[in-house]
């Protein structure tokens, strides 16, 4: 904490060149960061990195002293004192950002901030940040609506942690006539500061992506500028096809073998007959018939082949873990094709991968690009596929055999199944997605119902939609068909699922595989264990969870991953919880699934005993480890889930 004076607070003391290199240095990372979440994001992503990067490094003062500049407000709590040097260069990082955002002018020379940066520049590479999730492309959306001085107030309240006075004194310095209008628009946006941290706005953890790359190759020994402009010219109209045009985002091509062009040939894609599937052994992806109201728009598909063979650079490109992003290996099968909100929307389907293709109905500039693994399909893994998704709903395309559609809030056991209707084609009307920012207090699943039974699917981020069962590993029920009981079960574990977003999970089973009385007559317990399973068999991730009949979410003691727990091949489980009663006391408890024959515990606290179950009272709060270890009836060892 610095010891300054009344004067010394009220009065910025100059800074000195070398003092601001030595900031910018050490915190060149978060000054990138501010810069790039406060330029204008009409920018765009690539643009937005580069210029981020530039204003961070023109922000250093050209002479040995800078006080006089107005760069660094005055402080005035001892509490709220920063490094004068980095107080400096945020200040200028800050005016620089918000000049980059002001409109050109005719009758004023632009600013240097206006203008494309000179510095950095990496010659044949787009830059972009990682890709974030759901929440962060929220915020992100929210973000982009507010103008530069509530994007910079948002920052330095959630990013840099300051109060809305020493917020105002910033902005002032920076240059903002109204710091305190810019506060209260950034009050209009949930405050989410702990995305700002996440890899979505660092601009310093790059994805690069080619762009010029075949005019580069061909011209790259060129002497004169005319003459590479002539030949990038004739190459380009030299393309297959009809060149860039009806390419949309697709990146230059790159290759000229007949298999891979035949490929990306909308007259060559597989069309399946509307009734192919009530005449097939198999009933999955691949006896889905052509939907949609574009499936002859050979434009569109031309382009949505192009883009997943070559995603330019202004693609927004995601894929399940396990699942290659490559071009197709031969003509894929066309799922659907047709407008759904305010994009055209193309579905194929290969045999290994589902892949979604999205457009803007007014253009091609931000399209989507979307991968999912589902080789293995049966009837009910392939009843549905997300075909869009805004920020806080989603629409499916259910399979032809499905028969009826409804929608349950998993939260609230007691609520009914609604309704859902469908158009023609089987998109179903919109529905509030769980992936969607929230404090939980409600998940809707989809309920597809065929000639046979009924499936539920929740949405978790991804393409394919994730089953959700009840029940033993060796004998799992559909959660539709499990009952009002395993709803209930259910009920205390939806809020769980987020823990499993966006890793390819295929299905997902909770299975109660104990219940216990507890000390002192305080209700029965129930143990549950949930295990969720990927289309690509590994990355399974397990959660152990403890109910207490008080609580309304059961309680998660042990994650594990890559475990064979719970699961077909190894269905033992065992875990075990710090539990304190009504009264005050502490015990450890613990309980196995069947089989389990002993249970003991040891390290904080010492005990054990024969059956699957196991009470052991503390003297208090443990503060050590404690290990939990159980016999199974043929003597095998078996540790806790963990």
């Amino acid at each position: 904490m610095l010891n300054v004076s009344t004067q010394e607070l009220a009065t910025p003391a100059p800074v000195d060149v070398d003092q601001a290199e030595a900031a910018l240095v050490e915190h060149y990372a978060r000054l990138v960061r501010i810069a790039y979440l406060v330029l204008p994001p009409a920018l765009g992503r690539n643009r937005r990195v580069l210029t981020a990067h530039s204003v961070v490094q023109r922000s250093l003062p050209r002479r040995r002293a800078a006080g006089d500049d107005g760069g660094m407000p005055g402080q005035r709590r001892p509490e709220d004192a920063v490094d004068p040097g980095y107080a400096y260069v945020r200040v200028r990082v800050l005016r620089q950002a918000l000049e980059a955002g002001l409109p050109l002018k005719r009758t004023a020379w632009p600013k240097r901030a206006q203008l494309p940066p000179l510095l950095p520049r990496v010659w044949g590479l787009r830059l972009f940040p990682r890709a974030g999730g759901a929440d962060e492309l929220g915020l992100d959306q929210r973000l982009s609506a507010l103008s530069g001085p509530g994007r910079a107030a948002y920052v330095l309240r959630g990013l840099e942690r300051q109060g809305d006075a020493e917020v105002r004194r910033v902005l002032a310095a920076a240059g903002v006539a109204d710091p305190k209008a810019a506060l209260a628009e950034a009050d209009g946006v949930e405050a989410l500061y702990g995305l700002l941290e996440s890899p979505e706005f660092d601009p310093c953890a790059l994805q690069a992506r080619p762009t010029d790359l075949m005019r580069r190759r061909r011209h790259g020994r060129a002497a004169l500028a005319a003459l590479a402009a002539a030949v990038v010219c004739g190459a380009l109209l030299g393309l297959p096809g009809d060149g860039w045009g009806p390419d949309g985002a697709a990146a230059p091509a790159y290759a000229r073998n007949p298999v891979a062009e035949a490929a990306l040939d909308p007259g060559n894609l597989r069309r399946v007959a509307p009734a192919a599937w009530q005449r097939s052994a198999r009933t999955d992806f691949s006896v889905w018939p052509a939907r949609g109201g574009l499936v002859g728009d050979r434009e569109l598909l031309r382009r949505a082949l192009a883009v997943w063979a070559r995603p330019g650079a202004a693609v927004r490109a995601s894929a399940t873990p396990g699942t290659p992003p490559g071009p197709p290996m031969g003509p894929p099968q066309l799922l659907f094709a047709g407008e759904v909100d305010q994009a055209r929307v193309v579905l194929f389907h290969d045999g290994l991968r589902a892949v979604r293709y999205a457009e803007p109905k007014d253009g091609t500039e931000g399209a989507a690009l979307d991968f999912a693994r589902t080789d293995g399909a049966d009837s009910a893994s392939a009843a549905a596929l997300v075909v869009g998704r805004t920020h806080a709903n989603v629409r499916y395309l259910t399979a032809p055999w499905v028969r009826e559609v409804s929608a349950r809030d998993l939260v609230d056991p007691s609520a009914g199944s609604r309704p859902v209707g469908r158009d023609a084609h089987g998109v179903t009307v919109p529905l509030l997605s769980p992936v969607a920012p929230s404090s939980c207090t409600a998940w809707d699943v989809l309920e597809v119902r065929d000639g046979t039974a009924t499936r539920t699917l929740t949405d978790l981020g991804e393409l394919a939609p994730a089953r959700l069962t009840s029940g033993p590993p060796a004998a799992p029920v559909d959660l539709a068909a499990a009952g009002a009981g395993a709803r209930a079960r259910w009920a205390g574990t939806a809020c769980q699922l987020s823990l499993v977003r966006s890793k390819g999970v295929r299905s997902v089973n909770s299975w109660r595989f104990a219940e216990q009385e507890l000390p002192g007559a305080a209700g029965t317990a129930a143990w549950l264990c949930t295990r969720a399973d990927t289309w690509r068999g590994t990355g399974s991730t397990v959660l152990g969870q403890f109910h207490a009949p008080s609580a309304k979410a059961g309680a998660v003691v042990a994650k594990a991953e890559e475990s064979p727990a719970c699961g077909v091949r190894e269905p033992r489980v065992l875990a075990g919880a710090l539990w304190q009663a009504p009264g005050g006391r502490w015990f450890m408890l613990a309980a196995g699934g069947p089989g389990v024959a002993s249970v003991a515990v040891s390290g904080g606290a010492t005990g054990g005993g024969d059956g699957r179950l196991l009470a052991v009272e503390l003297p208090g709060k443990p503060s050590q480890q404690v290990e939990l270890t159980g016999r199974l009836e043929d003597g095998t060892r078996i540790s806790s889930l963990r």
